[in-house]
């Protein structure tokens, strides 16, 4: 049986919300982080370990990996992804 009725997407609501951007931003780090956890265990590398090839401190890495901290810059992402032996790929859409 069909669905008649009808709403806005999801996409739709965040733009009338006006969040749709700021919650676009979380999604993005929130990946990425989750990205460089995976490669760490994969490679069996410790947060001291990465935090002493990165050439910083635990805390830093700790920030790197905090899927809630959205100030990482991208000079880092790109470093720790080099490290990981991974690029980081971004593009305009």
């Amino acid at each position: 049986m069909k669905n008649n009725a009808v709403g806005s997407s999801f996409d739709s609501f965040l733009e009338e919300e006006g969040i749709a951007e700021e919650v676009e931003t979380g999604a993005v780090k929130k990946l990425i982080s989750f990205q460089l956890l995976e490669a760490i265990k994969k490679e069996n590398l410790s947060k001291t370990e990465l935090a002493h090839r990165l050439e910083t401190s635990r805390a830093a890495v700790d920030r790197l990996l905090d899927p809630d901290n959205e100030s990482v810059t991208l000079l880092t992402l790109i470093k720790a992804a080099s490290v990981l032996g991974k690029k980081l790929k971004l593009e305009l859409i």
